[in-house]
């Protein structure tokens, strides 16, 4: 199995551009790249990263022809925290910001964590909106004990911001062995996380723990994909249960973390582009 890692990237990225958009609640940041008139793909990211989590498969898409939007959720990367709570309509009423302010009718939609519940929502909320849905590593509920896990982060960041956060949560997404072998990765993780802004944490994670798509996506009418790492053990579980109840196709990544598209991008790079053609021959 391949061992080829793809970098996480802050900084600005070859062939694209960054635009404000004026979201329902304060200003987004969003990649923009690729072809103008191409087959739109948002990238939508993980709570405590940015969309520097997707430069790999955003110059990948670009390349082959889409329109690539990669969104900073509110309050992570360079798009504004405004005051909390959310809920995760609001999360999905900005992608939907996002996708208007570049005249976008529909776009395939490509979400990781609360990327991919932010995609979900999409999905049940705005199924006109979309081409098709790729969802990785996220599930569409939050049952109790998921939902409850929240409240110590939360807590913590409270009372001390989000650095106490950092070394653990990408020491849970990828184990240690694989940060002490990639210290360029581990770097760029850290210092993506180390960038969210608190209250944006904050909103966020309890956007989370009130997510209720379930019933909603049982009805989803869209092309879906979904993927996950086979060492995400929190969450192939429900993804496959989740798979089994759409009759979609799962793709489960040997040795695979949290943030697949980061320490297997071969496989994942290989399943996207497969949904994409498909989709497109759907459609």
């Amino acid at each position: 199995m391949s061992t080829e890692v793809a970098p996480i990237v802050i900084a600005a990225w070859q062939g694209f551009v960054r635009h404000d958009v004026q979201g329902p609640d304060g200003r987004l940041s969003v990649r923009v790249g690729g072809a103008e008139h191409g087959a739109p793909v948002l990238l939508c990211h993980s709570i405590l990263t940015s969309s520097a989590i997707w430069h790999r498969q955003a110059a990948a898409l670009a390349a082959r022809g889409h329109r690539v939007l990669a969104l900073d959720s509110r309050g992570h990367g360079q798009s504004e925290a405004p005051h909390g709570p959310y809920a995760m309509d609001d999360l999905v009423a900005d992608a939907i910001a996002a996708l208007d302010h570049f005249s976008i009718a529909r776009a395939h939609v490509i979400g990781v964590s609360q990327g991919g519940m932010t995609a979900f929502g999409l999905g049940v909320r705005h199924p006109d909106r979309l081409l098709s849905l790729c969802v990785i590593a996220a599930r569409a509920d939050a049952p109790p004990p998921f939902a409850a896990a929240w409240d110590d982060r939360i807590a913590l960041v409270r009372e001390r911001g989000i650095a106490p956060l950092a070394a653990p949560t990408a020491e849970r997404w990828f184990g240690r062995t694989f940060l002490d072998a990639h210290p360029a990765i581990a770097t760029a993780l850290l210092a993506c996380i180390n960038e969210t802004d608190p209250e944006g944490f904050i909103g966020c994670a309890r956007a989370i723990q009130s997510l209720a798509y379930l019933d909603g996506v049982t009805t989803l009418q869209v092309p879906l994909t979904m993927i996950v790492g086979a060492n995400d053990q929190l969450l192939v579980q429900p993804m496959t249960e989740l798979a089994a109840l759409l009759d979609c196709r799962l793709a489960i990544i040997p040795d695979a973390g949290h943030l697949p598209q980061v320490d297997h991008p071969n496989e994942v790079d290989a399943t996207i582009e497969r949904h994409l053609q498909e989709a497109a021959r759907s459609g």
